[in-house]
């Protein structure tokens, strides 16, 4: 995956920040240009179904479980896999709840057909409810409500994905660095194929992959409640974060250098915060240590790892 490197531009006078800028590339003076963040689709596209065809082979699975929720991340992931495994090992569930939308129902119907997996529908508004029901009802909170509601399609993701299939993935890299997803929610996943993608880059993908452009174009919502959006929740575009995210971690540039570039300085510290304090999200749960060899700590194998 290759991105652009820009000429250092007159507008940096600090050496500290010229000998990073030298050492890691860098950021044009407009915090807006997108340039950075294009990437090679041709490539990316090839890379992510060997990945997909792969990791299913390796673990001894046949088939794959992608929550398709009408949304483009889950567009993308259900695409790749079933070009990956072929549509008849995909398997695509639409969960809705009693506030989703009817043109989410109609997008991933229209995904089924044009991508040909088969889609089923299972309907989570009774569970909830009477979860809530006893369980403070209306004082629980629709923070509360969406992650219970983003756990409950997890786990019937994986209740279908039994016992020979592998639940995908479906977070992109801005969501996960930003912790902006529920954990064991929809950020679980046996594997991850567009989890190193930006959402300004899984749009790039998605439109040469061949998705319509009605789910391209529409505001990324969870529908966690009635009106809700991911843009309007977080208080920033993903365009604006994922500029700041990617010379942040990919080229690790400090909050101070960012700034000196031109980026909003409430707007760096509010990213690298969010980042900060998801961490424990993106991470297995950590086991205290107590004997000679520890999950985690020194007992490390790759995920494929055999025996002899």
């Amino acid at each position: 995956m290759c991105f652009a490197v820009w000429p250092l531009a007159s507008a940096f006078r600090s050496s500290a920040v010229t000998n990073t800028l030298a050492r890691t590339g860098v950021i044009r003076p407009d915090p807006k240009d997108p340039s950075p963040l294009r990437i090679d689709e041709v490539l990316v596209r090839k890379m992510v179904v060997l990945f997909i065809r792969d990791e299913v082979a390796k673990a001894g699975l046949k088939r794959a479980v992608v929550g398709v929720s009408g949304g483009i991340d889950s567009a993308l992931a259900v695409a790749l896999a079933a070009e990956a495994l072929g549509p008849e090992r995909v398997l695509g569930l639409f969960t809705p709840y009693r506030t989703s939308s009817e043109e989410s129902r109609r997008h991933a119907r229209e995904l089924a057909k044009m991508f040909r997996f088969r889609l089923e529908e299972v309907p989570i508004t009774k569970q909830i409810d009477a979860y809530f029901a006893d369980n403070d009802g209306d004082v629980a909170g629709r923070i509360r409500v969406g992650n219970k509601m983003a756990r409950e399609r997890k786990s019937i993701e994986y209740d279908r994905s039994w016992p020979d299939g592998i639940v995908i993935g479906t977070s992109n890299k801005t969501e996960l660095l930003l912790g902006y997803g529920t954990q064991f929610g929809d950020m679980a996943a046996g594997i991850n194929p567009i989890g190193d993608l930006y959402k300004t880059q899984v749009r790039e993908v998605a439109l040469h992959v061949g998705i319509p452009p009605q789910i391209l174009r529409k505001p990324p919502t969870a529908e966690l409640w009635e009106g809700q959006t991911d843009e309007d929740e977080l208080g920033f575009t993903y365009a604006e974060a994922d500029l700041i995210l990617y010379h942040m971690v990919d080229r690790r540039l400090s909050p101070r250098e960012l700034i000196a570039s031109g980026f909003d300085e409430k707007l760096v510290g509010k990213i690298r915060e969010m980042v900060r304090r998801s961490h424990y999200k993106r991470v297995m749960p950590l086991i205290a240590k107590l004997s000679l060899r520890t999950v985690g700590h020194d007992f490390l194998y790759p995920r494929d790892w055999e025996s002899d």
